[in-house]
């Protein structure tokens, strides 16, 4: 047989075990592709001059590694779990033996970005470019596993690098996870990175759409020799159309048109720095949150001032009155002059 098939055969799924903890290729290849991912995030900012704070970074890294680990499993259980775990929700939390859906790890992820965007107050856009890009590592090294699990395997065979997977019988088949590993992760990586390098990064939302045009793309490809989840099967009674595929073409619908308006828009990249203002201060700037918000209520305290100063009395008002000028009119006078 062919190296790889030997290669596989090698490989134990599990990487290491210290009493009851175990840590498994599949667990570690997240833990391993988000960390990774968080440093290339880092090193994007710099490159394209936007500030990206190490906090924000750790708030970013939480709140995606939550929604895509979430989304993964809710979006198994509805496109994949054909009413199991509706019928075994205990099942639901039973992450080690597998079933996590790419594309509803996509949905978590994208709810991860809205809340750090409003946490973090940077628009959502660049935080979702500075996501596209770093997210390929995760992807490849996640398709890795899969060829190490045995599972998620294509069609039978004959080419010199089919594998005999454990779970798909006798015959060689493709290893269309390490083709997704390929496509998805090194050469989605390789064409978002050469954009990132430009010397004027592409519009704000560029990056988000190449990526989605991109995997979508790949992932319908590798579909048509990809075996299908057997508790799905093919859709509308054919023999190619699968549950990959129709989740994927809106992807691809999807990113084009955020391309389009990308390059409409055109609106740059920016990052944290739009929350500081420069003073005359030694530090230079100065953290101002919604610039609107204290600006009017800088404003509103000149008026109060402004108000507070005008109701002060004058030295002319504040002077002691002349008791001449001030003297009663003598009585007697007054009724003279009344009759």
């Amino acid at each position: 047989m062919t190296m790889l098939n030997d290669i596989y055969h090698s490989i134990d799924e599990t990487v290491f075990s210290i009493g009851p903890f175990t840590v498994r290729w599949y667990g570690l290849g997240y833990v391993v592709g988000f960390l990774l991912g968080a440093l290339l995030v880092r090193h994007l900012a710099k490159r394209w001059k936007i500030e990206v704070t190490w906090d924000a970074l750790l708030t970013l890294l939480i709140a995606c590694m939550l929604g895509a680990i979430v989304g993964g499993r809710v979006g198994y259980i509805l496109f994949y779990g054909s009413g199991y775990y509706f019928a075994n929700p205990i099942q639901i939390l039973a992450f080690s033996r597998g079933g996590m859906s790419f594309h509803g790890g996509m949905i978590g992820l994208g709810l991860g970005l809205v809340v750090s965007a409003r946490i973090l107050k940077i628009p959502l856009l660049t935080i979702g470019d500075l996501a596209a890009i770093s997210s390929t590592i995760g992807l490849g090294l996640v398709r890795v596993a899969n060829f190490i699990n045995g599972e998620l395997w294509g069609s039978v065979t004959d080419l010199p690098w089919g594998v005999i997977f454990d779970s798909g019988g006798p015959l060689p088949r493709h290893p269309t996870q390490l083709y997704e590993a390929f496509l998805e992760g090194v050469v989605l990586l390789c064409i978002l990175y050469m954009l990132a390098r430009r010397k004027q990064p592409l519009p704000r939302g560029s990056y988000f759409g190449v990526f989605l045009i991109g995997y979508g793309v790949f992932r319908i490809a590798v579909e048509f020799i990809r075996q299908p989840d057997i508790q799905v099967g093919y859709l509308f009674d054919t023999t190619w159309i699968t549950m990959g595929m129709m989740l994927s073409i809106p992807m691809v619908i999807g990113g084009i048109i955020l391309l389009v308006f990308a390059m409409r828009w055109k609106l740059p990249q920016i990052g944290m720095e739009w929350q500081t203002v420069p003073n005359d201060s030694d530090n230079g700037t100065e953290e101002v949150g919604s610039l609107v918000d204290d600006n009017n209520k800088e404003i509103s305290k000149q008026n109060e001032e402004t108000v507070a100063t005008s109701k002060k009395p004058d030295a002319a008002e504040t002077a002691q009155p002349d008791p001449a000028e001030n003297a009663k009119p003598d009585p007697t006078e007054s009724d003279e002059l009344e009759t």
